[in-house]
């Protein structure tokens, strides 16, 4: 299988756990959402599968029209979406990504907890070169369609990457082909069960017991910040959890 399928196997129970951050991040993708381009999802396609993931997530019906609601208000403050990278301890790259209404504060702690934890805050773009930033899509599979026709159809529209997940298929492609690949999808009658972005390391390092608990530490700050909305890394997964 290839290395973005098991990258993302190994670490997506880790970012599904906590239901209630679940909720409160998808809450804010909404929000965005809605601003950037209406309260319709007929009419805006980020909105659409975004309401999707919210069903996957088990994210109540009233929770998803509460954020769509909150987002259209004149008093609902605007999200901002900060991307900001630096490295751990033992020289693990962290790319945090980050949805606030207020930068100054988000920043701030950002740069606490990597001070903390033995680590440092880079500048924008210093670790873009160590990971392809993904568009992720899980569809049901399809009677009928085969993995490599369907592999071979997408191709034109960005993916490049095809695998199996029990009665389920997970698509990989450029991030900038997220849109053709979600409008292929739904011409083409497949059910989007969620899309969303991923950041996969080109190379992965090796780390001690000892050296992934302190690092874990500095990893589980960023995933306790309501700002935080994901946390990538390049430091290889336990072999048990792969």
């Amino acid at each position: 299988m290839g290395r973005a399928f098991e990258y993302r196997k190994a670490r997506k129970l880790k970012r599904w756990g906590n239901m209630a951050r679940t909720f409160t991040k998808l809450g804010k993708e909404i929000s965005i959402a809605v601003k950037a381009s209406g309260p319709d999802p007929d009419a805006n396609p980020r909105l659409r599968v975004l309401m999707q993931n919210a069903k996957a997530a088990n994210m109540p019906k009233e929770n998803v029209e509460r954020a769509i609601k909150k987002a259209i208000s004149k008093d609902e403050g605007d999200y901002k979406e900060v991307v900001y990278e630096g490295y751990g301890p033992y020289g693990i790259a962290i790319v945090v990504e980050t949805a606030t209404d207020n930068t100054t504060r988000t920043v701030a702690n950002v740069r606490s907890y990597f001070n903390k934890f033995g680590g440092s805050l880079g500048t924008s773009g210093s670790l873009s070169f160590l990971f392809d930033h993904k568009s992720v899509f899980k569809i049901k599979a399809k009677e009928g369609v085969s993995l490599e026709d369907l592999e071979l159809e997408l191709i034109d529209f960005g993916v490049d990457e095809v695998e199996a997940e029990g009665e389920e298929i997970v698509l990989y492609g450029e991030f900038e082909s997220f849109n053709n690949i979600q409008k292929y999808l739904e011409d083409n009658g497949f059910e989007i069960l969620s899309a969303e972005f991923e950041r996969i390391p080109n190379d992965v390092k090796e780390v001690t017991e000892e050296q992934r608990t302190q690092i874990e530490k500095l990893l589980e700050k960023f995933e306790d910040d309501e700002d935080v909305q994901n946390v990538f890394h390049n430091m290889k997964e336990n072999e048990e959890e792969e």
